[in-house]
């Protein structure tokens, strides 16, 4: 029998199919639009395909982009000897990536991130709070509510409150006026994100502080925290709304660089200014992957006060890794290029037999 190339599967979900299928659902062409924005790292990866071909042909590796409807067939066929998948987004409402890997598992081949059930926690940012909370991890308690109803409480807050939807991603359903300060606004916001997207908000008490975000590729298995790459993320405002990140990515993200209106958030190290809270952070991460089983890619979002005081928002198992942050973590952290990265933790995990 010949012997078979080691392959990197990626399986993706484009933008287009989650669209097409929002709006057969009866979702509003322009919320549909605006959901679907959160499957733009698929758009922005796929002009990249050749390289990612290259990259893993210089390490003896085929690459296969594979689309999330076509998944099924495509891992029923491959070998367990020699391939690899690597799911690209998640999604258990919405998008449906979280398919993925569960569809991996169930073909006995090996994977790059975490554990399945993880695809599915990440996105209920209710559920997944809890956990984290449980945990023992500083993660701000939360309520929750369905178009104007309380399904629970949030707790009583001074500094008022944060609103955003429980499954949405890409900051889809965060307006500026997401930070309220009376809870019957908290309500409003909660009926308008039903009515635009069919989802419940999550009540957090408003945490002050700069966002954070904590990107990780261990490139070789044995990585640890210490390759974590901690940076602030200023964009010009307390937090990013959906208009700011449609900007950011995706065909809306290239539309605003031909329009002159595309502006990347500035990334600056948090160690250079608070070196006691990225050492907190770095803990953190530690907890979530000895208690949580986070691996091999992720990312982790904080709200980080003067004082040194972190706040851990929400993590994802499955970062934009065609984001201009993830992008810059590769390059100073590993000094490659998306590409290289990318195919050298895959020829590092296929040489190896178990995973």
């Amino acid at each position: 029998m010949p012997h078979k190339t080691p392959t990197l599967i990626l399986v993706h979900e484009p933008e287009k199919a989650c669209l097409d299928r929002l709006v057969a659902d009866g979702f509003a062409a322009e919320r549909a639009l605006e959901i679907s924005s959160y499957l733009a790292q698929s758009t922005d990866l796929a002009p990249e395909f050749d390289e990612l071909v290259a990259a893993c042909k210089r390490r003896g590796l085929a690459f296969l982009p594979v689309e999330l409807d076509d998944a099924a067939a495509a891992l029923a066929n491959a070998d367990p000897a020699t391939t690899l998948v690597w799911t690209l987004t998640d999604g258990i409402a919405y998008f449906r990536g979280a398919a993925a890997p569960a569809l991996a598992r169930l073909n006995g081949l090996r994977t790059i991130g975490a554990h399945d059930a993880l695809f599915a926690l990440c996105q209920d940012k209710f559920r997944s709070g809890a956990v984290l909370g449980a945990l023992g991890l500083p993660v701000p308690q939360a309520g929750l509510a369905r178009d104007g109803h309380w399904l629970a409480e949030p707790p009583p807050s001074e500094a008022g409150w944060f609103v955003k939807p429980n499954r949405l991603g890409s900051k889809v359903g965060i307006w500026p006026d997401s930070r309220c300060h009376d809870l019957s606004h908290a309500l409003e916001l909660s009926q308008r994100v039903y009515a635009a997207y069919r989802d419940d908000v999550v009540v957090q008490p408003y945490v002050a502080g700069r966002n954070v975000r904590a990107s990780f590729l261990g490139i070789d298995p044995d990585t640890g925290a210490e390759a974590l790459g901690i940076v602030f993320v200023d964009s010009g405002g307390d937090f990013q709304t959906m208009a700011d990140s449609m900007a950011l990515y995706g065909d809306t993200g290239e539309a605003a660089k031909a329009a002159g209106n595309y502006s990347e958030p500035v990334l600056e190290p948090v160690v250079d200014t608070q070196p006691g809270a990225a050492a907190t952070i770095r803990r953190i991460a530690e907890r979530l992957v000895s208690g949580l089983g986070l691996r091999d890619v992720f990312s982790i979002d904080f709200r980080v006060e003067a004082d040194d005081h972190v706040h851990l928002i929400e993590f994802e198992v499955c970062p934009g890794l065609p984001c201009f942050d993830f992008r810059a973590y590769c390059r100073q952290q590993w000094g490659m290029t998306l590409a290289d990265a990318m195919a050298q933790t895959a020829a590092n995990r296929l040489s190896r037999r178990s995973i």
